[in-house]
């Protein structure tokens, strides 16, 4: 294989494992450094697209089964980067673990779910959110709930260890 070969092989990742290898180190004195990472390392329920329009990321499809509650069907086959499996449960561990915050969205309280609402695993691709009111706002606001794997929970949270809380520390 000559070199051209060999570093196209290398870039399209032939040969490669599709299993997580390594940890990623970010050193970065900014103090936005954490919009940052968070942006491009946890998974959402939905993003913004170019025309600030709310899309379907982890989320396949959603519908409400009435103005009070929402489901929602994780698209198949995600997973987190380190190779555990997205579920509802994924979702529903997100949402517990974020509710327990004070501030669950430290830069807009606007962007945070009532805290009277609820969240079922109702499949295991599949949650409903129960809301207290009519909430326009809940696909935007499930932007700001970022959902992580069991190891991040578990091992790391979001400063829970260092801080005993989540919110902010940053």
């Amino acid at each position: 294989m000559n070199l051209v070969e060999k570093a196209k092989s290398l870039i399209m990742g032939e040969g490669r494992s599709s299993e997580p290898v390594g940890t990623v180190h970010v050193v970065d004195p900014s103090p936005l450094n954490w919009l940052y990472i968070t942006y491009n390392t946890v998974e959402e329920l939905v993003r913004v697209d170019t025309q600030g329009k709310i899309r379907p990321a982890a989320m396949q499809r959603y519908r409400w089964v009435d103005d009070r509650t929402l489901e929602v069907h994780v698209r198949k086959g995600e997973r987190f980067p380190d190779g555990e499996a997205l579920t509802a449960s994924s979702v529903k561990r997100s949402f517990d673990e974020q509710g327990r915050w004070t501030a669950p969205h430290p830069p807009g309280t606007h962007f945070n779910l009532d805290d009277r609402t609820q969240c079922e695993v109702t499949g295991e691709r599949t949650v409903r959110f129960r809301f207290p009111e009519p909430d326009g706002l809940a696909l935007g606001k499930l932007r700001a709930m970022h959902i992580m794997s069991t190891r991040f929970w578990d091992e790391i949270g979001f400063g829970y260890e260092r801080n005993g809380t989540g919110e902010g520390h940053w």
